[in-house]
């Protein structure tokens, strides 16, 4: 039984593409060197750069490594409970939202033990999430996998709103200085309004994405089955008279 749940999908390499992606992304990131490279006038220790940093293990890494997965190990994947992705939703708000409170985020910046806890706390929400999501997709019934799409779908709107509240903040709310760093082109007020701006477009559009995904064969695929067989479509006859 463990064999069999172990044993690699044969498109091994579909499944090893994105997770590759995903893997290679992370190392990246964790590296120090592409948070707040591209952006001109923001510092490696900005608030930008933390939240480029934090979207791509979220936004972009996490599904490519869960997607892959799902592709390498199916049977694996598929035993995750169906109301897990639901539950991962939860946990994953309570992981941003109490990460992004001014005492902890400000912590995480002047201890690297609390900030390899945090690192590994979004990595550890963001998959959880999306392959809780991606278990769903081939789940017996629609609500189960609708949970799926309610999931991501959430994790949108809470990513959108903690943004916007970034964005239109009146004041920084995070130490910079020392701990924060902006470029010396930005001030602390216009990096924070900028890391939303991140969040907005990167995390909001990312789960919306998906959850839109996962909600088209939800929508298309199950409509005939649902509404039984009296309105199934009639089957064409033309093709069987002489």
């Amino acid at each position: 039984m463990r064999a069999v749940l172990l044993a690699p999908a044969r498109s091994l390499p579909a499944g090893a593409l994105p997770l590759g992606l995903g893997l290679g992304l992370l190392a990246v990131l964790w590296s120090g060197a592409a948070p707040g490279a591209a952006l001109p006038g923001v510092g490696p220790d900005s608030f930008s750069a933390h939240m480029i940093r934090h979207m791509g293990i979220v936004a972009v890494a996490s599904p490519l490594v869960a997607f892959g997965l799902s592709r390498l190990y199916p049977a694996l994947v598929g035993l995750v409970p169906p109301g897990f992705a639901l539950v991962a939703s939860f946990a994953e708000f309570a992981v941003v939202w109490g990460w992004h409170a001014p005492a902890l985020h400000d912590a995480a910046r002047a201890s690297t033990g609390l900030f390899l806890v945090e690192q590994g706390s979004f990595l550890l929400a963001g998959l959880g999430l999306w392959i809780g999501a991606f278990g769903t997709a081939h789940a017996e019934g629609r609500a189960a996998r609708a949970g799926g799409v309610l999931a991501l779908l959430l994790t949108s709107m809470h990513m959108t709103l903690l943004g916007a509240l970034l964005l239109l903040g009146p004041r920084p709310l995070y130490a910079f200085g020392d701990l924060c760093r902006p470029g010396a082109a930005m001030t602390p007020l216009g990096d924070q309004a900028l890391g939303g701006v991140i969040m907005l477009l990167v995390g909001g559009a990312a789960y919306l994405a998906g959850g839109l995904t996962l909600l088209r064969p939800l929508l298309g695929g199950g409509r005939d089955a649902e509404r039984g067989p009296r309105h199934a479509p009639a089957p064409d006859l033309r093709s069987s008279l002489p």
